[in-house]
């Protein structure tokens, strides 16, 4: 990541459901091509908490002295809502990136029951390169994902996989009144397109781009996610000057 400096803009990540943030540098990378933003990525502890303790957990290290962008990634959608529900000093706007702020398979919901009989430590690579990474799969995409999951518990992957079955965070985030980014993959298998209408539905003014890519778009899509979003926050910095 960048080493952030107050001349620029700071955007903090919010990993997705393997919480290293282990695997934003290609991201990274294309957004300090492109602009002068800096990134600020906040790991979660490899402990089964929920959503209201990884919360806690973010807020306690946002940035204290600058202005901010929240960019959450899949899982941490609901983490993103509650963060605009209730805005800390300093934070300027959401971006969710192939994310939600409730259940986004409600017809799953019935199975969190059953997640105590998923082998998280023994699921087959092909399955999840299937859901997180095709039709853009790559060799160095695949270790890159291996090498992350490696490092969290299978019974933190459960945990965090439940929360995401019982979250419903869209009351709070139709309180909410910062600007909003949704960035939608056009190949995503976990998260349905409809997903993101709904979102649009409760942020007056939120803005869409679809990107070629699939669930991962940060990863295999770096560069056309780099450029939506730099060219969002040039934007509010647009309308601030203006206002």
């Amino acid at each position: 990541m960048t080493t952030p400096t107050h001349a620029s803009t700071l955007l903090v990540l919010l990993p997705g459901m393997d919480g290293t943030a282990r695997l934003f540098h290609r991201f990274d990378a294309a957004l300090r091509a492109q602009s002068a933003i800096d990134t600020q990525a906040i790991a979660y502890p490899a402990a089964p908490l929920d959503y209201a303790a990884l919360e806690a957990f973010v807020r306690a290290r946002l940035p204290q002295d600058r202005p901010f962008i929240v960019l959450a990634e899949s899982f941490s959608g609901p983490l993103g809502s509650a963060l605009r529900a209730d805005p800390p000093p300093g934070m300027q706007a959401l971006i969710l990136c192939c994310s939600f702020v409730r259940n986004p398979r409600p017809m799953l919901a019935p199975l969190r029951h059953l997640l105590g009989l998923v082998p998280f430590g023994t699921l087959p690579g092909f399955a999840l390169r299937q859901a997180l990474l095709a039709p853009h799969s790559t060799p160095q995409l695949q270790n890159e994902l291996a090498a992350a999951l490696a490092q969290v518990p299978p019974s933190v992957l459960r945990q965090r996989l439940r929360a995401v079955l019982e979250t419903d965070a869209s009351r709070s985030f139709a309180r909410g009144s910062l600007p909003v980014l949704y960035l939608r993959a056009r190949h995503d298998r976990l998260v349905p397109p409809a997903n993101a209408v709904q979102i649009l539905r409760q942020a007056a003014g939120a803005q869409l781009v679809d990107i070629a890519a699939p669930h991962m778009l940060l990863q295999a899509a770096p560069e056309a996610a780099a450029g939506a979003v730099a060219a969002f926050i040039a934007g509010l910095s647009a309308a601030q000057i203006s206002a």
